[in-house]
């Protein structure tokens, strides 16, 4: 997730198409990551979702404000 969050950060301070591709491939790989990790009953399923959804209103926010 922290991957993700600098590529957001990156994102934000020069929104570029090249950016946005970095950012959903790392939302894609972390997404990946929280439902491998729910699936093996390491996170409880609300958690994921939680952290989905704190990726989701991260990127949202971003690009209400571009």
């Amino acid at each position: 997730m922290k991957k993700y969050f600098q590529a957001v950060e990156e994102y934000a301070a020069a929104p570029t198409e090249e950016n946005k591709a970095v950012v959903e491939q790392r939302m894609s790989a972390a997404y990946s990551k929280i439902d491998k990790a729910v699936k093996r009953s390491v996170l409880h399923r609300n958690n994921g979702a939680r952290k989905k959804a704190r990726l989701a209103k991260a990127m949202k926010s971003v690009a209400t404000a571009s």
